[in-house]
């Protein structure tokens, strides 16, 4: 019994230094607070998804290659950005490693931004007009049709 913990200790150990020895390749995601989003939204020249998510969040990871390949077919209509939540700097620059999401995420470690939008739980899209009215929120994992119909309504305003 307790050459077993001697093993699982010396396994844990071993599991925790190899994963922070993984260097992030994305740079620090920029600090975002409720004026520069609101700012942000009001200045908007297309309309835009707004998703929020986390690298702890395994939901959010199942959802991020569908927001890669939306934004790889509406990149160029619709703004998409992203708000880390709730996370450390070094998971989330993991996380956009991993997933490369090539759209601009915001670090809202403070909440105020999800606050502000209505709520706090993860993953969660946010669909804005262009003129930044916000239009829909979907909570939860966000599937490929409900997203690309949200996106299809967002463009036809």
């Amino acid at each position: 019994m307790r050459r077993m913990a001697v093993v699982v200790s010396l396994l844990a150990a071993v599991a925790a230094c190899s994963s922070n020895a993984v260097e992030p390749q994305t740079p620090a995601l920029p600090e975002i607070d409720l004026a520069t989003f609101q700012q942000t939204m009001a200045d908007l020249e297309r309309p835009a998804v707004v998703n929020v998510w986390a690298s702890w969040c395994l939901p959010c990871r199942a959802e991020a290659p569908l927001l890669q390949a939306a934004h790889a077919e509406y990149g160029d209509r619709i703004e998409f950005i992203g708000l880390d939540f709730n996370d450390s700097q070094r998971g989330a620059r993991l996380f956009l490693d991993e997933f490369d999401l090539p759209f601009i995420h915001y670090f809202d470690q403070a909440g105020e931004v999800i606050a502000d939008l209505g709520g706090f739980g993860v993953p969660r899209t946010y669909f804005f007009a262009a003129d930044g009215e916000l239009v829909k929120t979907h909570n939860g994992v966000i599937d490929e049709q409900t997203l690309a119909l949200q996106i299809d309504e967002l463009l036809n305003r």
